[in-house]
Formats: C-alpha cells, structure tokens, sequence
C-alpha cells in the first residue's frame, strides 16, 4: 500500500502514516489506520 498522509492530532500536523492499513468501519465506509512516526499516536482518516 502507498504511504498515507494523516492529520496527528497529538503533534498538530500532517504526517506520512507508518504501517498504514486500509479497514472498513462498521458503516461500509472505507478508512486507513496507521501510526505517527514522530509520536506513536494512531492517526485514521476516513477515505480511500
């Protein structure tokens, strides 16, 4: 998978997610869950 961009909201800013994983919530809405690279904060953002 292509590296992801997420907004982190411990650090404030748009990171590259790490270990990115594209999910599927509940609704049937696509999503990618990955981890900052600065923090360790999980970062999701909703979308393809």
């Amino acid at each position: 998978m292509a590296a992801k961009e997420g907004y982190c909201v411990k650090c404030k800013a748009k990171k590259e997610m790490k270990d990115a994983v594209a999910i599927t919530m509940k609704n049937g809405r696509p999503a990618t869950q990955g981890i900052c690279p600065s923090c360790g904060t999980k970062i999701f953002k909703i979308g393809a």
